[in-house]
């Protein structure tokens, strides 16, 4: 899509303002709750000039979301540089950190893949999140799997559920935050220690567990251990 190639090459442009409206516009309201008048408003414009730019709204919206997966992916093929090589817990809260705070920052990523994959009234779209290669990256860096296009179902099931956890946590922010009356830094802190302490016991059990396995049906002596016995 040019026009979004020309946005993220020039971020003070208009093509690039009118993008930057957009992810704000449909992660707080949706596809269907959004109208191109709001992001023209948002973004300062009139309705021809947003028109001109990007054309109808659902090429605004696919560019959109090629816009949050190529930031997305960024930002966790940076959290695996960051964590390769470190023991499991530490792996575990570093990224926990690091994609609670970026997505903290860009709430709009989490509430449209909220609206995107559990709304009722979905958008019909040729594109959509990198769902599958996000997850087969994190799965990787986390070391639950050695190829991020092969990653086990149960592998892949544990990371989405902290994915899915850490979404809801962030879009969430506007109903839980009054309903344990905590200021928003106090909520942060408070997201990534509940993550630390809710999947980092369980992934070192499910890890030594596995090891164990793996140890019990090397053969010895040339011969495989009966596991069954």
């Amino acid at each position: 899509m040019r026009a979004l190639e020309k946005a993220q090459k020039d971020p003070e442009s208009t093509k690039a303002r009118i993008l930057s409206a957009a992810r704000r516009i449909f992660g707080e309201y949706g596809f269907h709750g959004t109208t191109t008048r709001m992001i023209a408003k948002e973004a300062g414009i009139d309705i021809s000039t947003l028109h001109y730019h990007w054309g109808e709204k659902g090429d605004l919206y696919e560019a959109v979301i090629l816009d949050m997966s190529r930031d997305l992916g960024q930002v966790l093929r940076y959290v695996e540089k960051v964590i390769h090589g470190k023991p499991l817990p530490e792996r575990l809260k570093i990224s926990f950190g690091l994609i609670t705070d970026y997505l903290f920052e860009h709430p709009e990523i989490s509430n449209l893949m909220l609206m995107r994959y559990f709304s009722k009234t979905r958008h019909e779209t040729r594109l959509d999140f990198k769902v599958p290669e996000f997850t087969g990256d994190i799965a990787r860096s986390m070391g639950l799997s050695k190829d991020k296009r092969d990653v086990p179902p149960f592998a892949m099931m544990q990371v989405l559920v902290i994915m899915n956890s850490i979404h809801n946590f962030i879009s969430g922010e506007n109903f839980f935050r009054p309903l344990i009356k905590i200021d928003k830094a106090a909520y942060v802190k408070m997201t990534k220690e509940v993550l630390e302490t809710m999947f980092i016991a369980p992934f070192i059990g499910w890890e030594e567990n596995v090891q164990k396995l793996r140890t019990s049906r090397r053969p010895r002596n040339g011969t495989a251990k009966n596991t069954t016995e």
